[in-house]
């Protein structure tokens, strides 16, 4: 298992989200988990990354096996978790009003990926991702966030800067490039 990437996105963040996966190559060897606020709305945010990329792209399975150079969805009304090699999703409470929401797949990520996690907090309008940004780097991961002037709504990316976050915000064309770096690394 090589790099584990993962990304919280809402209000504001598709078009960086789409860049940092337009950036991604077709040799990338990474696993790349993405959670977007979408509550139990119908969503098609799989198709559009597979059409903006190089990867594949599909709503997560529970008991999914990870694959690197794959992305990897959250279902609506689904919380995703990742398990030692597995993808679990389940429909417990909400997270910041939100499910499917980051700081459950973040928390999760951390706890069995340690060091191979780069997580990544983009535009949103509430504090998910903060915790979950905090887990990693207290187990050495690497936590970004989008730049806050750059962000349509930088509430998101702001929780994460406030409760502990080394990292100078990035543009998205900076987290792009940071992201296929390590990419490629994996």
């Amino acid at each position: 298992m090589g790099v584990i990437i993962v990304i919280a996105t809402s209000a504001g963040g598709l078009g960086p989200l789409m860049q940092i996966i337009a950036a991604l190559p077709p040799t990338c060897r990474a696993s790349v988990f993405v959670v977007q606020h979408i509550g139990a709305n119908e969503s098609i945010l799989p198709d559009i990354l597979a059409r903006r990329g190089h990867l594949p792209a599909a709503f997560a399975q529970h008991g999914e096996v990870i694959e690197h150079g794959r992305i990897y969805v959250a279902p609506p009304d689904h919380h995703m978790r990742l398990r030692a090699g597995a993808i679990w999703l389940d429909q417990g409470s909400k997270v910041h009003f939100a499910r499917p929401a980051a700081d459950p797949l973040f928390i999760s990520a951390a706890e069995i990926y340690g060091t191979r996690v780069v997580g990544i907090v983009l535009s949103g309008a509430n504090s998910d991702g903060a915790a979950g940004i905090l887990a990693i780097t207290a187990r050495g991961g690497l936590g970004l966030v989008q730049n806050l002037d750059e962000a349509k709504f930088p509430e998101m990316p702001l929780a994460a800067l406030k409760l502990d976050h080394p990292e100078a915000p990035l543009t998205a064309k900076s987290l792009a490039e940071r992201v296929a770096a390590h990419c490629a690394s994996s």
